[in-house]
């Protein structure tokens, strides 16, 4: 199939003010004001790119179009990037472009889910990444306008316009940006990228098609499977369970406590997989499958299809008891996570 490139276009403005209002014109905005692309801004972002501005990075099957280096450094720049930050920004883009991901699908669903970042590595302490309090919410530069530039690409490059291709039933606010980093430091297991086969010294970014956030509250128990059995209960409830994959996020008071008696991550995700589950005749009865689908009313239906489909972090602030279970796009197996080294090639 021929994939369609947008040339590069100068325009002439009188000033900054202008250039944002001209942005608003074009619909090159997610709602909020963007930084004007000049052209030293975007040479400046190209210079970290190390890849020719021309080169694809990915496609868009069903519409043919592809997003050069040029027009993601655009687009990484509109978003507020620091030029540090674009080769985070690029290997985003290589995980999104997999098969497995499922972009267009999980970009234009009524599930509305949303490109979720997960950045695991030195790069994260580099680039001034938050990986502690307020994790997923403001405030943080790079964790903002990084999430920020996927979603502009999205919208200006693949044409993933609300309303018009992307029929989003509600969405949520991780449509306008979804990043955060995870906290080495505090976890008492290895770096999530190494858990996934990244080499410990290599940077790496997961991105993961996400439905929703659920916080998971906890102040009161010292207990591993107590504590774990709150995050289980969570992700087998009505509204959640399918056979998609999860992200786990733990706060530093919680992974201590699950790590207390010596649990490791793979202990962890076994004991969730094992508890995420109801009789598929709950789902049935609450018309969350079809009345007639196969299966015995007693059988039971898992969240995700083994542990392997729990990826499990440690993210947030070092006190309180709260975490994290972020569900994935789609009723079944619709797009699967996907891991990419930032910045090397380790295939080459």
């Amino acid at each position: 199939m021929t994939t369609t490139t947008a040339a590069p276009r100068l325009h002439e403005l009188a000033d900054e003010g202008s250039a944002i209002d001209f942005c608003y014109e074009q619909g090159w905005t997610d709602g909020l004001p963007v930084v004007p692309p000049t052209e030293a801004r975007v040479e400046a972002t190209l210079a970290w790119a190390g890849r020719p501005p021309e080169e694809v990075v990915a496609t868009h099957p069903p519409t043919g179009r592809a997003c050069t280096v040029h027009a993601a450094a655009v687009n990484a720049v509109m978003a507020g990037c620091l030029p540090e930050y674009f080769p985070v920004v690029v290997a985003a883009l290589e995980a999104l472009n997999d098969p497995d991901y499922a972009f267009h699908g999980s970009s234009a669903s009524t599930g509305g889910s949303a490109p979720l970042l997960i950045v695991s590595g030195p790069i994260a302490d580099e680039i001034g990444m938050n990986s502690g309090v307020n994790v997923f919410g403001s405030g943080n530069r790079a964790n903002a306008t990084i999430g920020r530039a996927i979603r502009l690409i999205l919208l200006n490059v693949f044409r993933m316009t609300p309303a018009i291709a992307d029929r989003s039933t509600t969405g949520w606010p991780g449509k306008y940006s979804a990043c955060i980093a995870e906290d080495e430091s505090r976890s008492p297991w290895e770096p999530l990228r190494v858990a996934l086969g990244i080499p410990e010294e290599v940077s790496a970014v997961t991105v993961f098609a996400a439905s929703g956030f659920h916080n998971i509250e906890n102040h009161y128990t010292n207990d591993p499977e107590a504590l774990l059995s709150t995050f289980a209960d969570s992700m087998r409830s009505l509204g959640a369970l399918s056979a998609g994959q999860s992200v786990i996020v733990m706060s530093p008071e919680h992974a201590q406590i699950a790590a207390s008696r010596g649990f490791t991550r793979p202990d962890v995700q076994e004991y969730l997989y094992a508890h995420a589950w109801r009789p598929r005749g709950d789902l049935r009865r609450a018309g969350k499958i079809p009345a007639d689908a196969p299966g015995a009313d007693d059988e039971p239906v898992h969240r995700g299809l083994s542990p392997n489909d729990i990826l499990l972090l440690v993210a947030g602030g070092e006190a309180g008891g709260h975490s994290a279970f972020i569900s994935s796009w789609s009723r079944g197996r619709g797009s699967l996570f996907q891991t990419k080294p930032i910045g090397v090639c380790l295939d080459c």
